[in-house]
C-alpha cells in the first residue's frame, strides 16, 4: 500500500512537468526554424555545447519533462553533444529550483548548485562530442578499407542504355541501343560529363502539369503550434511512455524501501556520495523536489558536498532518461553521459566540503521548511491528461484531434 502511494505521489508530482516538458517540445519543434537550431546547435563544438547548456539551465523542467523537450531539440537538427548538455543542464538548475534553494539550503548552496549544473551540462557534452567523433573516424576507417578492396577497374561489360523514347514521338523516334565506351579509369573527358537529359515534348514544365500546387503562403502561428503540440503529446510521448513508467515505478521502489534516515548513516566521504549517486541516478526526483530532500540530508547528519551530489545526481537523470538516451542516442552517447554526470558531481562534492570547511560557512543554519510548489488541481489536472492521452495512444491507431495540413 505504501508503495502504491509513493507511485501516486510521484506521478503527480511528475506530471506537471512532463506536461510542461511536451509543449515546450512541440513549440520547438514547430516555431523554433531549423536553420537556426543547426546553425548554432548542430555541431560537437565548444560554442554549440554551452548554449545547449545556457538554453536549458532557466528552464523549470524536471529529467522526465526535458525528455520530449530534449528529443524535440534533436528532431529539430541539435547535435548529440547539444542535446545531451541540454538534458543535463535543464533538470539539474532553473530559476524555480534556484530560488527554492536560497530558501531552504542558502545563499552558498543557491550559487554553486546553477554553476555546477551548467558544468556538468558542458562536461557531458563535451565527452559525447568526443565518443561521437571517435565512432565517425572508426566507420571512415571500415569505409576506407572496404572501398580500397574493391576496384572501379574491374572488367566488367559495357552497359547498354536504351534511349527514351519521346511520348509525342511518330515512326522517326526509334528507340536504339547506345554502348558505353569508356570506364572509370579511362581519361576522355566523356567519361566525366553526366548523361543528357532527354526532354519529353509532353514535360510538365510546359503548363499542362496536374499535380496540386502547394501553398504558398504559410501556416498561422497558431495553426504551426497546435500540430506542434499534438506532434509532442502523440509521437514524442509515445516513445518515451514505456520508459516513464518503468523510471516512476523504479523511483516509487526506491522510496519505499531506502529511507533517507539510511542515507543519512554514511554521513560523508566518497562512500557516502558513492552511495549519493546510485541512489539518486536511477531516481526520479525533480530539482525543485530534491531540495527540501537535501535539506533533510543535512538537519540529518550528511555533509553539504554529499547531499550537492544527490542534488546533482538526483535530478540530472533517472531510469527513463537513461533508456531513452541509450534507444535515441546510442550506446558511447549513454556512457559518455553518465560519466560527465557522475564526475562532476563527485568534484564538485568535495570541492563544496572542502570550500565550508576552508571559509566556515554554517549552512545547516541557513535551512528552512518548504511548501508543495505545484497546487493539487494543477496536478491532478495534469495526471487525467496523461491518463486520457495514454488510453487514446494504445486504444485508437489514429488521432482524429490533429488538424490536416497542406
Amino acid at each position: 500500500m505504501e508503495f502504491l502511494n509513493n507511485l501516486l505521489e510521484l506521478c503527480l508530482e511528475a506530471a506537471p512537468w512532463l506536461v510542461l516538458g511536451l509543449v515546450i517540445g512541440g513549440l520547438i519543434k514547430a516555431l523554433i526554424p531549423t536553420s537556426l537550431l543547426q546553425k548554432h546547435l548542430s555541431g560537437n563544438s565548444a560554442p554549440s555545447i554551452v548554449k545547449a547548456a545556457l538554453f536549458g539551465a532557466p528552464l523549470p523542467l524536471c529529467s522526465c519533462g526535458v525528455i520530449p523537450a530534449a528529443l524535440g531539440l534533436r528532431r529539430a537538427g541539435a547535435s548529440k553533444s547539444a542535446t545531451v548538455s541540454f538534458l543535463v543542464a535543464t533538470p539539474e538548475t532553473g530559476i524555480d529550483s534556484v530560488s527554492v534553494s536560497y530558501a531552504l539550503l542558502g545563499p552558498f548552496m543557491a550559487i554553486v548548485r546553477p554553476i555546477a549544473a551548467i558544468i556538468s551540462a558542458i562536461t557531458a557534452g563535451l565527452l559525447v562530442g568526443k565518443a561521437e567523433e571517435n565512432e565517425s573516424h572508426m566507420a571512415a576507417s571500415i569505409a576506407t578499407t572496404s572501398s580500397a578492396e574493391a576496384s572501379c577497374c574491374g572488367s566488367e561489360k559495357s552497359e547498354k542504355v536504351v534511349a527514351k523514347v519521346s511520348c509525342c514521338g511518330g515512326s522517326e523516334a526509334v528507340s536504339k541501343p547506345v554502348e558505353k565506351t569508356t570506364s572509370c579509369c579511362s581519361s576522355s573527358d566523356e567519361a566525366s560529363k553526366p548523361p543528357k537529359e532527354i526532354k519529353s515534348c509532353c514535360d510538365s514544365s510546359n503548363g499542362s502539369s496536374n499535380e496540386i500546387p502547394m501553398e504558398s503562403h504559410p501556416d498561422s502561428f497558431i495553426h504551426k503550434a497546435w500540430n506542434g503540440v499534438v506532434y509532442s503529446f502523440t509521437e514524442l510521448f509515445d516513445k518515451v511512455l514505456f520508459w516513464l513508467v518503468i523510471g516512476l515505478v523504479f523511483a516509487a521502489l526506491v522510496q519505499t524501501f531506502v529511507p533517507v534516515t539510511f542515507l543519512a548513516e554514511w554521513g560523508s566521504g566518497l562512500p557516502a556520495m558513492l552511495l549519493m549517486l546510485v541512489v539518486g541516478i536511477p531516481m526520479y526526483v525533480c530539482a525543485t523536489a530534491s531540495t527540501p530532500i537535501a535539506a533533510g540530508l543535512l538537519l540529518a547528519g550528511v555533509s553539504p558536498g554529499t547531499a550537492m551530489v544527490f542534488l546533482m545526481a538526483g535530478p540530472a537523470t533517472n531510469i527513463s532518461t537513461l533508456g531513452v538516451i541509450g534507444k535515441e542516442l546510442g550506446r558511447r552517447s549513454l556512457i559518455a553521459y553518465l560519466s560527465g554526470v557522475t564526475i562532476v558531481a563527485l568534484i564538485t562534492g568535495f570541492l563544496v566540503d572542502y570550500l565550508i570547511s576552508a571559509f566556515n560557512i554554517d549552512v545547516q543554519g541557513q535551512i528552512s521548511h518548504s511548501h508543495d510548489m505545484v497546487p493539487a488541481v494543477i496536478a491532478w489536472a495534469s495526471l487525467l491528461l496523461l491518463v486520457g492521452v495514454v488510453l487514446k495512444l494504445k486504444l485508437g491507431k489514429s488521432h482524429p484531434w490533429k488538424t490536416q495540413t497542406s
